[in-house]
């Protein structure tokens, strides 16, 4: 049940990102055809809440699917099981999404 529940996490996170990708790279096109710098870009994104929430749901998203990618290979690959791969699991995901978090606060807050 929980292989289930995993499964379907990663693919409702996929979906979530394919248009977050999509989007950020529209964005990055445009600015730099636009000829913005970082301090013009971070002028933009500061106080935006826009922003902060679409590169906070990319960074949620991001981090559940990557932490349920690398269990599978984990499991596949190391052999890990049990404890072990349930904390590798929530630990690759909290880092990514504690890394993730404070890059998106500081380009949009900070």
């Amino acid at each position: 049940m929980l292989d289930l529940k995993l499964y379907m996490a990663q693919r409702l996170t996929a979906l979530i990102m394919a248009p977050l990708v999509i989007g950020h790279i529209a964005v990055m096109i445009y600015a730099i055809q636009g000829g913005l710098s970082a301090a013009e870009i971070l002028g933009r994104t500061q106080g935006s809440v826009f922003w902060f929430a679409f590169y906070g749901l990319f960074v949620l998203a991001v981090s559940v699917h990557a932490a349920i990618g690398l269990r599978v290979i984990a499991h596949e690959w190391a052999g890990l099981k049990g404890r072990a791969l349930t904390g590798l699991t929530w630990g690759v995901g909290l880092g990514l999404l504690l890394m993730g978090a404070r890059a998106v606060w500081a380009v949009t807050w900070a």
